[in-house]
């Protein structure tokens, strides 16, 4: 099992919990420090560390297998998170996702490939994995979950027509989806991204 790191209010004192995924070199303490910007006050907040840094060795638009066994080891990962919060007793709908760069694409990957209704999924700078998308790999409805994908048009790791795929993809299993550009180069969370989150999804 992987590390995973605690932050925020205990799990059996809080109503929501966040499920917070780091992007590639990065670990759990880097993506718990958006806790300083984000209105999570009330969540519980859960950061698994992906071993050796990194969720996947290539891009999430490499060939499929070229990112095998680590792609399906870390979806795992995170789907053992989650069935240990069902198995405490919450619903979905108190499970929010929130990711940077390939912890973006892993949010959204396996909130899709388990589509219900959650309390959110927040994607900065991220798309669903794969060489090609693969509408039959996502199955259930999210039943309205609000989905949030902010980046850049012209991103060095995430292009923009799979961003935009990829929304396409969620809004038709049933996600209310939003998605943000900037006309910026830099692979990086913008305070728009910020705000927008808070006043819409982290109410």
């Amino acid at each position: 099992m992987a590390e995973i790191i605690r932050s925020g209010k205990p799990l059996d004192e809080s109503s929501k919990v966040a499920i917070m995924i780091h992007g590639r070199g990065a670990n759990a303490s880097s993506i718990l420090g958006l806790k300083q910007y984000l209105n999570l006050d009330e969540f519980a907040l859960l950061a698994p560390q992906a071993p050796g840094g990194t969720w996947y060795p290539y891009s999430f638009i490499a060939p499929d297998s070229n990112n095998e066994p680590a792609f399906s080891n870390s979806i795992e990962i995170i789907n053992k998170v989650v069935q240990d919060l069902f198995d405490k007793g919450l619903r979905s709908d108190q499970i929010y996702f929130i990711g940077f760069s390939q912890g973006a694409c892993l949010s959204l990957e396996y909130a899709s490939q388990n589509a219900k209704k959650y309390g959110g999924v927040i994607a900065f700078t991220g798309g669903l994995i794969g060489e090609k998308l693969n509408p039959a790999k996502y199955k259930g409805d999210f039943l309205g979950t609000p989905v949030f994908i902010g980046s850049s048009l012209k991103d060095m790791h995430v292009p923009l027509s799979r961003i935009e795929a990829s929304a396409e993809l969620i809004k038709n299993l049933g996600a209310e989806v939003k998605t943000l550009f900037f006309a910026d180069t830099q692979h990086t969370i913008r305070q728009e991204e910020i705000d927008w989150v808070n006043k819409n999804i982290l109410k």
